[in-house]
């Protein structure tokens, strides 16, 4: 039933493993190895004091530990090579392991090859992490036993060992993961493919080919589900031999998930069946409209009844750092969307807002286009306040454009260093009926671990108001 041929965990027991970063797909991958019984060597380009939590969470463990770079002699003797997420392929071990033909994997591999229930996996640019989430929720309110976890946020592999047969498993998965994938899960999703993280992989083909993967590897046993909307992701219907699958916002496909007439239609196994109606989402944003189709395509196909698809549907309220309210103050509305790392996030989440918004962008870029950016900024939004490394960058590019436009509602940029900075900038301005938004367009490299720890400090400094 699965695409993916099944790896015993006895073959890893005494391998050699060398594991790239510390992590928290690293830090995961460890344990799991040395719990197993393998030999295991955990190099990072960062020292010891950077490393103190994860060291210390893997303490009493038989891990050896080689920081501050990675020297090509770590691959001596080694039988596999694993790299956290974050990790290029471009690097001088990675390139020498590859010139002694030695594996090269990582966590979500590994899981992938061992889990003992069929996989669902989901990848895209964007919706992807609202997306499974709401597909585990979906097989929960189904009464199944539901394990949701990968690029998400907890690397499932620290599940492995309690994972049964029968249970549900859903999957985030990340460019960075599936450019190693030789494998495919039984269910696999691809929402959409817009130009994101071009700052690690080579060009859009390159990134295109890394999302691939997770269909590539399929069998006719299988399925795929496509965006039909995305002409990148409606492409990949010729790259695999699973059983098709779509969801569009627009058009009545044969088998899958539309909207019509402000109604949402699960179209399976020869059925249709009200999901239902546009408004009765609770999600803000024309763009959740298409993550509540895909889930209950995901979750149908994997014999979720469409009463429990059509509660979730209706009820679920997104998740942390995704459009999320943090409170109202001085009679505006002040959200949370830290998960926006490119500017298309951005733009949709300011399409999901008919009040003046004041926005927040910066952090650090990732070689992306922003026209599209510019464009959706001078007509959508009232104040513009940038911050981070990629503030002055994206000021620049909006005045610039600001200067060719007649009729725009933007009327005032505001430049400062950080977030803090921002939201303070943003609360000598906010007006009642405003919507305040973090919507960053950059990842949080520049200031944080992730986009998690941005949105903490957000929500922190507004609720600190």
């Amino acid at each position: 039933m699965n695409s993916v041929k099944k790896k015993s965990q006895q073959e890893l027991k005494e391998q050699r493993v060398v594991i790239l970063g510390l992590a928290r797909q690293g830090t995961s991958l460890a344990r799991y190895l040395a719990e197993l019984g393998a030999d295991v060597t955990v190099s990072d380009v960062r020292q010891e004091e950077a490393l103190a939590d994860a060291i210390q969470e893997l303490e009493g463990l038989p891990i050896r530990y080689a920081l501050g770079g990675h020297p090509p002699n770590l691959l001596d003797g080694a039988d596999l090579l694993c790299l956290s997420g974050g990790v290029p392929l471009d690097i001088p071990i990675v390139e020498e392991a590859r010139k002694r033909d030695l594996p090269v994997s990582n966590d979500a591999q590994i899981f992938l090859e061992r889990c003992p229930a069929p996989v669902i996996g989901i990848t895209g640019s964007a919706g992807k992490t609202t997306t499974t989430a709401m597909t585990g929720e979906m097989c929960r309110a189904a009464g199944f036993r539901t394990w949701v976890g990968g690029n998400i946020g907890n690397p499932l592999i620290d599940d492995l060992d309690e994972i049964r047969p029968t249970d549900k498993v859903v999957m985030e998965l990340s460019s960075f993961q599936l450019e190693l994938m030789r494998n495919s899960p039984h269910i696999a999703a691809v929402l959409n493919i817009t130009p994101n993280h071009l700052d690690r992989h080579e060009d859009m083909e390159a990134y295109i080919a890394a999302k691939r993967n997770i269909i590539a590897h399929q069998t006719e046993e299988d399925f795929a589900l496509l965006g039909y909307d995305d002409a990148n992701a409606r492409s990949l219907a010729l790259e695999t031999p699973a059983q098709l699958l779509w969801f569009s916002g627009g058009a009545e496909v044969e088998k899958g998930a539309f909207k019509t007439n402000g109604e949402l239609t699960l179209r399976l196994n020869g059925c249709d069946g009200t999901i239902c109606e546009a408004d009765e989402i609770e999600l803000l944003g024309k763009h959740n409209i298409l993550n509540v189709l895909a889930s209950s395509v995901l979750a149908g196909v994997a014999g979720v009844p469409l009463e429990a698809i059509r509660e979730v549907a209706t009820t679920f309220e997104g998740v942390e750092h995704r459009l999320e309210l943090v409170r109202e103050w001085k009679g505006a509305r002040w959200y949370d969307d830290s998960i926006a790392t490119a500017p298309e996030r951005s733009i949709a989440a300011l399409r999901s807002f008919d009040a003046p918004v004041v926005l927040l962008a910066g952090g650090r870029d990732k070689d992306l286009p922003w026209g599209p950016f510019t464009d959706e900024a001078i007509h959508n939004v009232r104040t513009l306040i940038t911050f981070g490394e990629a503030g002055p960058m994206i000021a620049r590019v909006v005045r610039e454009r600001l200067a060719e436009e007649d009729e725009t509602s933007l009327t005032d940029i505001v430049e400062v260093d950080t977030l803090e900075q921002a939201v303070e900038a943003a609360a000598g301005i906010v007006e009642s009926g405003d919507v305040v938004l973090l919507s960053p367009g950059g990842t949080s490299f520049d200031a944080f671990q992730d986009f998690a720890e941005r949105g903490d400090r957000f929500k922190e400094f507004v609720r600190a108001l």
